[in-house]
């Protein structure tokens, strides 16, 4: 059966679909591995983006009150010379190979192109997608639209238990955890370490939506403070999913940002802040942590991380194309 053959509703997402969004997303991670579990709280959070045109960036198809896939398109508020917009989508494992995912496709790139037009049309325009390496399926489709692998990376756990290393704290610093007062000091390492890297900024909309939101782990994030001058010389930011607790048994610290100021590298603070959360994880109950990092053997990044006991678990593909 094709996608002109079937009495489906197309229409943009509310944010009244959270279940709707929930069920198909959980049933989509069943299958590939690829994001882990959602309630539809979570979901519904996500399509209630201040940053987010649900009318303008996203479509999403339905038989009856049940969501057979989506197209979700994610412009930046900021951006200087390129423009990266992320485009996200999948569809139903019950409903693939039926022409779903390519109309999807097609939406989540004309809609990036208008995102663009309206808020950064001076700009290169460059659209990303990500997904897990293994689902050959989606690797197809973004090949048929034009798209080149450009990066990987890399999911990894750590257990937890006996194997956190100790990593002591750098002289002249002091760990501090994270508090209201220090929110904007945590976004401020992370956006100058991305900078440093040629990474994106996030606004503090988009700051709020992506980490500090209803899964965010204030008692397990953490920053280093330079005693003497005062400045925040590097930050750890924990979320948790309750629904993946709940699908898994297993209450997973996911590092959502792990930023060092460029004046502060190469002085042990990504290993301190590492150590100190693993213990301060363990201690708390957790039965593991996780972190996406590149793929590059050779990155900085890779090796810390290997270095403090994390696993490879699987890897994920970035694809883009330049519009």
């Amino acid at each position: 059966m094709t996608v002109e053959s079937q009495n489906l509703v197309w229409r943009p997402m509310a944010v009244s679909d959270g279940a709707a969004m929930a069920d198909l997303l959980n049933a989509i991670d069943a299958e590939d591995h690829v994001w882990g579990q959602y309630t539809a709280e979570d979901a519904a959070e996500e399509l209630d983006s201040p940053v987010v045109d649900l009318a303008m960036s996203t479509l999403a198809v339905f038989d009856g009150a049940t969501m057979l896939g989506f197209s979700a398109v994610h412009y930046r508020p900021t951006a200087e010379i390129v423009h990266r917009v992320q485009a996200a989508g999948a569809v139903r494992p019950t409903h693939r190979r039926q022409g779903l995912g390519t109309k999807l496709m097609q939406h989540g790139l004309a809609a990036a192109e208008a995102l663009h037009a309206a808020h950064h049309p001076t700009l290169r325009l460059v659209v990303e997608s990500v997904y897990g390496e293994h689902v050959e399926g989606a690797v197809a489709l973004y090949r048929a639209a034009g798209m080149t692998a450009t990066k990987w990376g890399r999911h990894m756990r750590h257990p937890l238990g006996t194997a956190v290393p100790d990593a002591p704290v750098p002289d002249g610093l002091r760990i501090e955890g994270y508090t209201a007062g220090t929110d904007e000091e945590f976004r401020a390492v992370r956006n100058e370490a991305a900078q440093d890297v040629g990474g994106s900024q996030l606004s503090a909309e988009e700051w709020k939506v992506w980490a500090v939101n209803a899964n965010f782990r204030p008692e397990l994030s953490f920053l280093l403070r330079d005693v003497r001058t005062g400045t925040a010389a590097g930050v750890l930011l924990v979320v948790s999913w309750e629904a993946d607790t709940a699908a898994t048994g297993i209450r997973d610290a996911y590092f959502r940002v792990i930023a060092t100021r460029p004046a502060y590298q190469e002085r042990g603070v990504a290993e301190a802040l590492i150590s100190h959360t693993l213990r301060a994880a363990g201690d708390q109950g957790y039965g593991r942590a996780s972190v996406r990092v590149d793929a590059d053997s050779s990155s900085r990044d890779f090796g810390v991380y290997e270095k403090a006991g994390f696993v490879t678990q699987d890897t994920q593909v970035h694809y883009c194309i330049e519009r």
